[in-house]
Parts: structure tokens; C-alpha cells; sequence
């Protein structure tokens, strides 16, 4: 058995990703990578975590999951900055495409590292674009990186079962049903009520179908849910997860579950994104050769965001 890589954890972050937003003052503004980086600098993790600059994703990669006539229309209104991606949520602006692009290879960048065995866990502070789907983009989310990432795993590297978790305050939507009726998505998802908050999907009687049906959790907690609501919910998300034995785990981690967010109504600590970080690792230690890929997803207050990132980072950092 070879020995574990110097740092057993990369963090791919760069001024690539740093520049997908949508303008000061928006929600999902262009300093939140910034904001993240200086509390991870504060709490001494750069220096016990190994950085990897981002790359764009290249056509073919995209098209691994996101529909050809979509990228064209992506494309266009970047180059002319005019117009929506979707139905007004996601505004379209020039480099939007090269920005969008860059953060579906930052994600490949750090997958590929743990495919290679150069570390067990990644996290990239600018991804977990969940929303978008395969022919569209919604919710701010241009390109889903995490579909591309789950579409590599299959194509590239043979898996035939990679698990997507996602703790953001929104369904990941456009995860679930590119992924419906595929058993090779492994999805468990803890988020906010979709009757009280967008997309408005995400229930409880939502399995999957035909051949995924079973390999899907979706568990909507009430406005106002807490860290006690969290933990006990989670012993689902272990069970699911044990039960399939993923090969690979992606965390998609958004730090709009914690209170205060201002486009959301639960009220988590960092402590819930620390459980949930060490738990993971520890499931894909027994399944998945240690691989847990996080990605950080939501989170429009701009300390929550700092906190809670950093303490997915530094869970991984202290484990070796």
C-alpha cells in the first residue's frame, strides 16, 4: 500500500473562478472566493493544503453532460453580454462562457487529482453550480459543474456509482433529474422545503424512477430548522449512502443553509458543514479510496460563506 501524498488535500482556487458572478451588490457577487480565501489564509490552512490552479473546461468536456444548442446559446450571449441564460435569473455578461468554463475545470482539475491518488479530498471554494440542467441554465448556475464532473467519472474512469451530496438550502435540481431515472447518481440532498423556497422541488416522495428509483434521498426541512433538525436527518444520508457504497462522493456544500443568509430561512451552523465534512471522508475511507470532491455551492452572506467553507477545509487538513 503506497504512502498518502504530502497533502492529502487540494484546494483549486484562482482568479478564473474568482471572476464568475454577476456584479457588485449582486447575491452572487465576484468577491465571495476572495472572502473565503482570506479567512482559509487567517486559519493557517494554505500552508497544509496543496493549490491548483483552475483551467476551462473544454467543449467536448462540457458536452459530456450539458446539451450542444445550450453551449451555443451560452457562447453567444457571452460574446455580447446581453440578455438572460434563463428565464431572468441569470443574466448574461461578456466572459460569462470562459468565467462559467473555467469553473467546470477548476472541478475536473480537482477530480482528476483524486482519480490520479495525488490527494483523498478537494475542495474548490467556486463551484457546485447545481441548478443548471443539461439544456439550460437557472438559479444563477450557468454550466453544473458537478454534472460534468459525475459524466467524466463514468466516461473517463469506468465508475459505475459516484455519490452527489448536497447540504446548499436549495434542491440541487438540476443534479436530480439530469440524474432521475440513472442508478448511477447516488443522490442525497438535505435543503429547505421547496413550498417555502426556490426551485420548489425537492420533496420527500422524490426516489427517483424507472432504474434510479431507490437511489435517491431528498429530505425538505421546515423554515426555521436548526443544527438539531441537521444531525438527525444526517443518520438518513449515512444509511443511504452505505447502502450503495459509492466509489467517488461529491459534497456540494453551500453555506446558505446557515442562519442569517438572506435569501433563505433555516438556521444551521458551520458545525452542521464540519459533521457532515468528517462523516463523508470517513464513508468514502470504507467505499470510495478516500475521494470526497467538495464543492462550495451557495451562500450570499458573506461571513456564513467564510465560516462555513473553511470549516469543510480545515476538517479535511486535519485529517492527514
Amino acid at each position: 500500500m503506497g504512502s498518502a501524498p504530502a497533502a492529502a488535500t487540494v484546494l483549486v482556487h484562482g482568479e478564473q473562478i474568482a471572476r464568475y458572478g454577476f456584479g457588485e451588490g449582486h447575491p452572487f457577487g465576484p468577491d465571495r472566493h476572495d472572502v473565503f480565501m482570506r479567512e482559509a489564509a487567517e486559519a493557517g490552512l494554505l500552508g497544509r493544503v496543496r493549490s491548483l490552479a483552475p483551467r476551462a473546461a473544454t467543449r467536448a468536456e462540457l458536452e459530456w453532460f450539458h446539451a450542444p444548442a445550450f453551449i451555443d446559446l451560452v457562447r453567444d450571449r457571452s460574446a455580447s453580454g446581453d440578455g438572460y441564460l434563463d428565464a431572468g435569473d441569470t443574466p448574461a455578461w461578456q466572459g460569462v462562457y470562459e468565467a462559467a468554463a473555467s469553473v467546470v475545470g477548476a472541478a475536473l482539475v480537482a477530480a482528476q487529482a483524486l482519480m490520479r491518488g495525488e490527494a483523498r479530498r478537494a475542495f474548490v471554494p467556486i463551484a457546485g453550480l447545481h441548478h443548471a440542467s443539461r439544456s439550460h441554465a437557472a438559479g444563477f448556475c450557468v454550466f453544473n459543474d458537478c454534472g460534468v464532473v459525475a459524466e467524466m467519472l463514468r466516461r473517463v474512469h469506468g465508475l459505475s456509482r459516484v455519490a452527489y451530496v448536497d447540504i446548499d438550502v436549495h434542491h440541487g435540481d438540476g443534479v436530480y433529474y439530469s440524474f432521475e431515472d440513472d442508478p448511477f447518481v447516488v443522490f442525497a440532498d438535505v435543503h429547505e422545503d421547496g413550498r417555502f423556497l426556490y426551485p420548489g422541488t425537492g420533496a420527500a416522495s422524490e426516489v427517483g424512477r424507472g432504474a434510479g428509483r431507490g437511489t435517491k434521498l431528498n429530505i425538505p426541512l421546515m423554515p426555521g430548522a436548526g443544527d438539531d433538525e441537521f444531525f438527525e436527518c444526517w443518520a438518513r444520508v449515512e444509511a443511504h449512502l452505505e447502502q450503495h457504497q459509492p466509489q467517488f462522493i461529491i459534497f456540494q456544500c453551500g453555506a446558505d443553509s446557515l442562519e442569517g443568509d438572506p435569501l433563505a430561512h433555516l438556521r444551521l451552523t458551520e458545525e452542521a458543514h464540519a459533521h457532515a465534512a468528517r462523516r463523508l471522508m470517513d464513508i468514502a475511507d470504507r467505499h470510495a479510496s478516500g475521494r470526497v470532491l467538495a464543492v462550495g455551492g451557495g451562500g450570499y452572506n458573506r461571513r456564513n460563506l467564510a465560516r462555513a467553507w473553511t470549516r469543510v477545509l480545515q476538517e479535511f487538513a486535519a485529517a492527514g
